[in-house]
């Protein structure tokens, strides 16, 4: 099905330098899927092509304060372990958007994501909306965290989502295969970046 680019977005979660940039303090632990799948080449390739056709190209980095007043005194699960290391700081380098991804003046970057949905407690769902925005494309870290989070909420929104197989990456392999493999087409449009590309209409 062809893709009509002016209705058409690329949502970038999190190509951050804690994940994309070496001595990030979590590139190491998805550098293996990163490697494997050449999804950081493939988006910023993929996202300067989709520019050129008019394609929205929408960055969701999350973000904190230098105490974590915005999480709970004691978080459980992977917020803990974002708090526990010190990431994601807006403060600090590691909480940046990596250079070969910096926004475009064209782009639009989210606001306000704390947790793992790119839809909750930010202001994406407005900006879709505003720019008349029905295709939803995704892309980022991690395949099986936010990336699957966001599909989920986009998908229960209306929206017709698709899914960036190999410009996506997780801490494993294997959690990448199973999140792109079982629990992607569930709630969207598998496809890698040359497929997303071809869909779209001139």
């Amino acid at each position: 099905m062809a893709l009509n680019p002016t209705t058409t977005a690329i949502v970038c979660i999190e190509f951050q330098n804690e994940f994309a940039t070496p001595g990030g303090k979590l590139h190491d632990a998805v550098k293996g899927v990163m490697e494997s799948t050449g999804m950081l080449e493939k988006t910023v390739k993929l996202t300067e092509e989709a520019r050129k056709k008019g394609v929205t190209v929408i960055h969701a980095p999350i973000t904190f304060s230098d105490d974590y007043r915005e999480l709970s005194p004691s978080p459980y699960g992977i917020l803990a372990s974002v708090k526990a290391g010190g990431a994601f700081k807006a403060s600090e380098w590691g909480g940046a958007i990596c250079e070969t991804m910096k926004p475009h003046p064209v782009d639009v970057v989210v606001e306000g994501k704390r947790g793992l949905c790119g839809f909750a407690s930010t202001n994406l769902d407005f900006i879709l909306r505003q720019r008349g925005i029905h295709n939803v494309a995704l892309s980022g870290f991690l395949t099986n965290c936010c990336v699957e989070s966001t599909m989920r909420s986009a998908y229960e929104r209306g929206y017709n989502v698709l899914t960036l197989k190999d410009c996506c990456a997780a801490t494993s392999q294997e959690q990448h295969d199973a999140a792109c493999n079982y629990t992607f087409p569930m709630f969207s449009k598998p496809v890698t970046a040359d497929e997303f590309l071809q869909q779209l209409s001139d």
